[in-house]
């Protein structure tokens, strides 16, 4: 019996021991995969810093490319569209306006009636339309005939006092938020599609002849009488509210930016100079590329997979459609080489664009002691039932070290632009104060973001000539 305890005790100690064992190995194992997550992050956050320095260098080289730009029509990968825009929104206006805006997977068809400066905006009506998927990648004649539908069921439901006299034709104000090469203050010719669009047929046509050829198709009596990128619409909706508005920025599902230019400083401007003196230049910025530009692989990987392999690189590190894109890679390769979500590699963390930008905003933006805002994120979008809390943190973090990288870059960008018109430093600036109209979703909903932003142009300024740039979000320029 004695012997019989004693083994029986000597079995429990070596099961004992080789118990602890396992879990002295396997929280070993726990550590070094949650050492090699962090290692991870921490090469990620090198790679996208953005210490004042660098920033400076990417706003410099930004103005050399606009000033290429500028200079000839091949000169850069800054387009520097002449707008034809010579002047702006003074307040005065008065009568019934329709536009068409047309930004990205959404348009808006809109009626307003201005009042002039004593009533300004008497009356706004809108309607928000989505696009299916399929005319993404279809036809010009299937993408425009369904925005003419559209457009003429909004205008059926004008009332009668609104209703232009017998045989006048409704005018139309188009913001087209796509690369175009102007050609007059109604027209243009698309030079690509961005934002996912892929349509085919388009490039190189008028594209206000097309929808004026969809609007006639479907007896509409209106026409396109000044086409507009959603950026210019931005500074001129700007610029009716305020007339020290100089640029405007749209950061959204896509980014572009846009600013007043003297004319004379435009060497490839053919025939007589305005006589307002000013242009509105459309830069294009999304196309912007520096070797000072803070990417990584999974920067690479992406854009070499994209529909548009090495074009809109600025684009693609600062606009909506794509932080969250690149979140979600990070954390696959975290989730591949430390085993973040656990043995398992959750399916749909595989899945392209399976996390969106305002998943990251929620997540980044989540301030419970738990990360409980993160947990359901991370359980409804990409299946991950339980998650501790030191992952969280890690997935707080790659949001925070993409969307800081995104907006201080954008931050840099602004100040580029600045410093082209002489705004960025106190002696030019004087007592003038310079406006800066921002819109796009991610600018409006992101709060983290546009702190970010604000900061850096405040670093890069400095404080005596940041107090007299006001960044502010536009009222709607549609």
């Amino acid at each position: 019996m004695n012997k019989f305890k004693v083994g029986t005790a000597v079995v429990c100690a070596a099961t004992a021991c080789a118990v602890a064992a396992l879990m002295v190995r396997r929280r070993s194992l726990d550590n070094n995969k949650y050492k090699r997550a962090l290692d991870i992050l921490g090469e990620l956050e090198d790679k996208c810093s953005t210490p004042v320095h660098k920033l400076r260098q990417v706003a410099d080289a930004l103005v050399v490319e606009m000033n290429a730009g500028l200079a000839s029509e091949s000169g850069s990968k800054l387009k520097m569209i002449i707008s034809y825009v010579d002047n702006l929104p003074t307040g005065d206006e008065e009568g019934v306006f329709y536009a068409l805006d047309l930004g990205g997977t959404n348009f808006r068809v809109l009626r307003v009636k201005l009042g002039g400066k004593e009533r300004r905006v008497v009356n706004q009506e809108f309607e928000e339309v989505s696009i299916p998927p399929k005319l993404m990648s279809g036809t010009t004649e299937e993408l425009f005939d369904y925005i003419a539908s559209e457009l003429a069921s909004f205008v059926a439901k004008e009332g009668e006092n609104i209703s232009p006299p017998a045989g006048q034709q409704r005018e139309l104000g188009f913001t087209f938020s796509f690369p175009v090469k102007q050609i007059s203050i109604a027209s243009g010719t698309l030079i690509k599609w961005t934002k996912g669009f892929s349509i085919s047929g388009t490039v190189g046509k008028d594209v206000s002849v097309a929808l004026n050829e969809a609007m006639e198709r479907k007896g509409l009596n209106m026409c396109v009488s000044a086409m507009v990128n959603d950026t210019v619409g931005a500074l001129a909706g700007g610029r009716y509210w305020d007339e020290n508005v100089m640029a405007a920025v749209i950061l959204g599902t896509g980014t572009n930016a846009c600013y007043v230019e003297h004319a004379d400083a435009i060497p490839k401007w053919k025939g007589p100079l305005p006589k307002s003196g000013n242009m509105v230049i459309n830069v294009e910025w999304g196309n912007f590329w520096s070797s000072h530009l803070p990417m990584t692989e999974y920067d690479a990987a992406f854009d070499a997979e994209s529909l548009n392999p090495g074009e809109q690189i600025f684009e693609k590190l600062i606009s909506g459609m794509y932080l969250g894109e690149i979140v979600r890679r990070i954390l696959l390769r975290i989730a591949e080489e430390a085993a973040l979500f656990g043995d398992c590699i959750p399916s749909k963390l595989a899945i392209p664009f399976q996390l969106s930008t305002p998943h990251i905003s929620i997540m980044h933006s989540d301030t419970s002691s738990d990360l409980q805002v993160v947990g359901r994120i991370l359980k409804d979008i990409l299946g991950i039932p339980n998650s501790s809390l030191k992952t969280r943190r890690i997935v707080v973090e790659t949001c925070r070290i993409i969307a800081e990288r995104g907006a201080r870059l954008a931050g840099a960008g602004i100040v580029g632009i600045l410093k082209k018109i002489g705004r960025d430093v106190t002696e030019n600036a004087g007592e003038k104060k310079t406006v800066v109209a921002m819109d796009g979703g991610l600018y409006e909903h992101y709060a983290l973001f546009r702190q970010y932003l604000q900061n850096a142009v405040t670093e890069l300024l400095g404080s005596k000539v940041s107090e007299r740039v006001i960044i502010e979000h536009s009222r709607d320029g549609s």
